[in-house]
């Protein structure tokens, strides 16, 4: 499948908006299993947090950038008693560590705990994640992007208008080759991983 920036995107008056990181700037958005860790799931124990080898450089880069990098994740094993809250927050603590040893961070991290049916209005693809972000950390997210494997992270984005990245690791090579002909509207751009859709995101700003 081609990637390519639809009309518009690519122009410098996007290129000069994406780069006043004023009071209220872009961020990127990232979901966590299969973007940034491997797809186990469910994270139901410590030990099956796997990061890719390439999420570490492409979070730094975004970093060195001054792009805001916020975690945003479904995580409903809590609701469904598979796992407690407090290993979320341990998972969380080690994938920071992590990040750390590389030279990398996260500037904050957003999950839901609910599962579909439950009204929540931050489960993915309900915008609520965001828009709290939004408020507490001054984000245009008109002038942000979300990058994830699903296609929920996808239509988060486009109900927010972000611009929405997927990229073909976790579920998202599936995603694209059974789901993609009923979507109501294709990624912004399809990425191999996080590292080229890092590289994609900052050339929007160069």
């Amino acid at each position: 499948m081609q990637s390519r920036l639809p009309p518009g995107h690519g122009s410098p008056r996007w290129r000069c908006a994406l780069r006043e990181l004023t009071a209220s700037g872009p961020a990127v958005f990232l979901d966590r299993d299969g973007t940034i860790s491997e797809e186990m799931g469910y994270v139901n124990h410590i030990s099956r947090l796997r990061m890719f080898p390439f999420a570490p450089r492409a979070i730094r880069l975004l970093n060195e950038a001054k792009l805001p990098v916020i975690l945003v994740s479904n995580q409903s094993g809590v609701a469904r008693g598979y796992f407690p809250e407090s290993l979320v927050l341990s998972v969380h603590e080690v994938m920071k560590q992590q990040l750390a040893a590389a030279g990398a961070h996260l500037d904050a991290i957003y999950y839901c705990p609910h599962i579909s049916g439950h009204g929540c209005g931050c489960r993915k693809p309900q915008a609520g994640l965001l828009e709290r972000a939004s408020r507490e950390h001054g984000i245009d997210l008109r002038r942000s992007v979300v990058v994830g494997d699903r296609y929920d992270d996808i239509e988060l984005a486009h109900r927010t208008g972000c611009l929405g990245v997927l990229v073909r690791t976790g579920y998202g090579e599936g995603e694209l080759a059974w789901h993609s002909k009923t979507w109501a509207k294709a990624p912004d751009f399809v990425a191999r991983d996080l590292g080229e859709g890092a590289e994609w995101i900052l050339g929007l700003i160069r």
